[in-house]
C-alpha cells in the first residue's frame, strides 16, 4: 500500500478517542457500590457531573474496541483531572500511544513508542487552550451535530436528561437489569455506579471513574526520551483545533452537510452556487485574486487548514513521532525557490484576507504533495463522436473533511491563460484543471516522499494551466522543470485530440502515448491512455474494452464509478477540452465523489460572464 494511503488509520482512531476523553474533562463523581433498581438518572449522574464541571478532581479509565483495517483492536485510556488547569491523558494501542500532561505552566505531549516528548512552557496567547475548565465550549462548534445535544449532555440535572433521552429520543432502560438501548444499534449497561459499557456499530466502550486521581511525574523525567521544545500556544492550539475539527468531521451538522447556498461578490471575485456546487470566479492581478479568494472563502479555508494542519497533522505526528508543522516547513524551505513569485504574492494576499500568518499559509500550500489517484483519456475510435474525454479520479482522504472546502475556481490572472481549477478553499495550486486553450491535466501520486528539491507538483500543474497552449508546451514544461517525488499524469489537448500519460520522477520522465504498451499498465488500447494501479487499473481497462467506441460524457462518468474510484474518492472530473466543458462531482460526508451527482460547467461561458460586472451584493448575500 502506498504510504499516502496509510496516513490516517490508527492515528485517526487516537484522535477520535482524544476527542471522546477530552469532552468530559470537566469533572466526575462516582460511587463504588453495585446495586439493582437504580434509575437511569442516578446511573447517569456521575457522567453528567463529569460534563458539567461540578467536581475538580477525578480519574477516568476505560477500554475501547474499535474496527481498524477490518479487525477489532483495543485501545486503553486513562484520564485524570487534577484541577481547573491540570489533567493527564494516556491512550495506548498496540501500534500507537500518546500521553498528555498539562499543568498551569507547562504542557507535555508524549509519544512513548517514538521516545519523544513535545513540550510547551509558559503562558498561552490563544483562546485555544487545553485547560479543563469550560473546555467543552472550545471543542464543540455549531458545525458539529453534537452542538444540538450539548445542553442535554453537559448539564448536571440527571433527571431532566434522563427524561429527555427517554421521552424525546426513545431511549429505553430497565432499572432491574441496569441495561438499556437507543434505537436498534446502540446498547448500554451499568455494571455499577460510575461504570458504563456501550456497544454500537462494532465499537465497544467500557468506562469507569473514581474520585482519587493519581498524579504522575513529568514525561520529561522518563529515561531515554527525546525532548522537543514547541511554542506552548502552538502545541495547545494544535490539539484543541485538531479535536474540534475532528468533531465536525465525525458528526457534521447541516451547516456542513447542507451549507447555505448564498451568492457573494467582492472586488475581483464572485461566489456562485451551480446545482449545489461552490464555484468561485477570480480575476485581476495575483494580489487581487488572492485577496478575493480569502474574502469569499474565509470559513471554508479555515476548515480546510484545520483539517490539514491540525487534524491530519496531529494524526501524522502520532504516526511518525515528528512535529507535522516542522516537516511541512522543512519541505517548503526546499520547494520555495522553485515557486513563481506571482504565486507567493497571491498566497500572501489570501493569507492577509484570512487574517492568518502568511508563512503558515505558504507552507500549507505544498500539502498536495501527498495526493494519489487514477486517470484516463479516450479519443478517436474509442469514443462515440471522436472527441477526447479526459477523466480524473482524486482518491484522497475524505476522512479529514476536505470536501467541506470543495470549490471549483474559474481564474483569470492578468497576462495569463484563464483556467478552471477543481480544488479546495485556501489552496491556490492545482491537481485537476483545464484552461481556455483546451489543455486539461490530472495527476496521480506515487512514491518518493521527501524528494522535494524541485517545483511542487500543484505549482507545476498551475503553471501549465496559466502558460501552456499546446500539449507540446506542457510536455516541455515538465521536461525542463526540476521535479519532486514520483508522480503520474494524464495530459490532454482538445484542439488536436492528443493525450499522453506521464511517469515523472526527479531524475527521469517517460511519456506514454495512446495505444502504447507499458510494463505497469499492460497492453496498449488504441486511442486510449489508462493510468491507475492494482485492481483499479484492471477494472478500468475492462470497462474501456467493454464499451470501446461508445464513450461519451455519460459513459465517461461511469468509467470513474466504484471500484475504479476508492471509498476515499474526494472528487471526480470529466474534461471535454474541445468544448471547454468539465463535469465535476465532489464527495460529501456519506458518499465518495463517484456516488454523487456530476455538475456540468462551461469554462467559456463562465469566463464570458466575468466580463460583465454583476450587481453589488452584500456580504450576507442580500442585494
Amino acid at each position: 500500500m502506498p504510504i499516502r494511503n496509510r496516513l490516517l488509520f490508527s492515528p485517526t482512531v487516537a484522535i477520535a478517542l482524544l476527542t471522546v476523553v477530552l469532552l468530559p474533562v470537566a469533572s466526575v463523581r462516582a460511587a463504588d457500590e453495585s446495586s439493582s433498581g437504580i434509575s437511569l438518572a442516578e446511573r447517569l449522574q456521575p457522567f453528567l457531573t463529569a460534563a458539567s464541571g461540578e467536581q475538580e478532581r477525578f480519574a477516568f479509565f476505560g477500554t475501547a474496541k474499535v474496527p481498524i483495517d477490518r479487525k477489532s483492536q483495543q485501545i486503553s485510556l486513562r484520564l485524570a483531572r487534577l484541577g481547573n488547569e491540570s489533567f493527564e491523558l494516556e491512550l495506548t494501542h498496540a501500534d500507537y500511544a500518546l500521553q498528555v500532561r498539562r499543568r498551569p505552566d507547562v504542557t507535555e505531549f508524549g509519544l512513548p513508542k517514538h521516545g519523544v516528548v513535545f513540550v510547551g512552557r509558559g503562558p498561552i496567547d490563544s483562546a485555544d487552550r487545553l485547560a479543563p475548565r469550560e473546555i467543552v465550549s472550545r471543542l464543540i462548534t455549531p458545525r458539529s451535530a453534537i452542538a444540538q445535544y450539548a445542553p442535554v449532555l453537559f448539564q448536571p440535572d440527571a433527571a431532566a436528561t434522563a427524561g429527555l433521552l427517554q421521552n424525546l429520543f426513545g431511549v429505553t432502560f430497565d432499572a432491574g437489569t441496569a441495561r438499556g438501548a437507543a434505537g436498534g444499534d446502540v446498547t448500554f449497561e451499568f455494571p455499577q455506579l460510575g461504570r458504563m459499557q456501550v456497544s454500537a456499530d462494532n465499537v465497544d466502550l467500557d468506562l469507569k471513574v473514581t474520585e482519587t486521581p493519581h498524579e504522575s511525574a513529568p514525561l520529561t523525567e522518563t529515561d531515554d526520551v527525546r525532548v522537543v521544545e514547541i511554542d506552548r500556544t502552538e502545541l495547545e492550539r494544535q490539539l484543541v483545533r485538531g479535536v474540534r475539527r475532528a468533531l465536525e468531521i465525525l458528526a457534521p451538522s447541516r451547516l456542513l452537510t447542507d451549507p447555505p447556498q448564498v451568492a457573494r461578490t467582492v472586488p475581483h471575485g464572485e461566489l456562485r452556487w451551480i446545482d449545489g456546487q461552490r464555484v468561485v470566479l477570480l480575476s485581476g492581478s495575483p494580489e487581487e485574486v488572492g485577496r478575493a479568494h480569502g474574502e469569499l472563502l474565509r470559513q471554508e479555508a479555515q476548515a480546510c487548514i484545520d483539517s490539514v494542519l491540525h487534524t491530519f497533522g496531529t494524526a501524522q505526528t502520532i504516526r511518525t513521532g515528528r512535529w507535522f508543522r516542522h516537516d511541512l516547513e522543512d519541505a517548503y524551505t526546499r520547494l520555495s525557490p522553485h515557486i513563481p513569485e506571482r504565486h507567493k504574492v497571491e498566497t500572501r494576499a489570501m493569507a492577509a484576507a484570512l487574517d492568518l500568518d502568511e508563512g503558515l499559509v505558504q507552507t500549507l500550500n505544498v500539502f498536495p504533495e501527498l495526493f494519489h489517484c487514477s486517470g484516463f483519456a479516450l479519443c478517436g475510435k474509442a469514443t462515440r463522436d471522436g472527441k477526447l474525454y479526459h477523466g480524473r479520479v482524486l482518491d484522497y482522504m475524505t476522512a479529514i473533511g476536505l470536501q467541506d472546502a470543495a470549490t471549483t475556481f474559474i481564474v483569470n490572472v492578468d497576462g495569463r491563460i484563464p483556467f478552471a481549477n477543481v480544488g479546495y478553499a485556501g489552496f491556490i495550486g492545482s491537481v485537476s484543471g483545464m484552461n481556455a486553450q483546451s489543455i486539461s491535466l490530472g495527476e496521480m501520486g506515487g512514491r518518493g516522499e521527501g524528494q522535494w528539491d524541485g517545483v511542487p507538483m500543484a505549482t507545476l500543474m498551475r503553471q501549465a494551466l496559466e502558460e501552456c497552449r499546446t500539449l507540446d508546451d506542457v510536455m516541455d514544461l515538465w521536461k525542463n522543470s526540476p521535479r519532486t517525488c514520483e508522480y503520474y499524469y494524464v495530459f490532454a489537448d482538445g484542439k488536436t485530440n492528443r493525450a499522453v500519460g506521464v511517469a515523472a520522477l526527479p531524475e527521469s520522465i517517460e511519456f506514454i502515448l495512446p495505444g502504447q504498451a507499458h510494463e505497469r499498465l499492460g497492453e496498449g488500447i488504441e486511442d486510449g491512455v489508462v493510468l491507475s494501479a492494482g485492481s483499479r487499473l484492471q477494472k478500468l481497462r475492462e470497462r474501456v474494452q467493454e464499451k470501446y467506441g461508445q464513450f461519451d460524457a455519460e459513459l465517461g462518468q461511469w468509467l470513474m464509478s466504484r471500484p475504479v474510484a476508492m471509498q476515499s474518492n474526494l472528487h471526480n472530473v470529466l474534461f471535454v477540452p474541445e468544448d471547454g466543458v468539465l463535469y465535476v462531482a465532489n464527495a460529501d460526508h456519506k458518499h465518495p465523489a463517484a456516488e454523487r451527482p456530476y455538475v456540468k460547467l462551461d469554462l467559456h461561458d463562465l469566463l464570458r460572464s466575468m466580463s460583465t460586472e454583476p450587481a453589488p451584493v452584500g456580504t450576507d448575500g442580500s442585494n
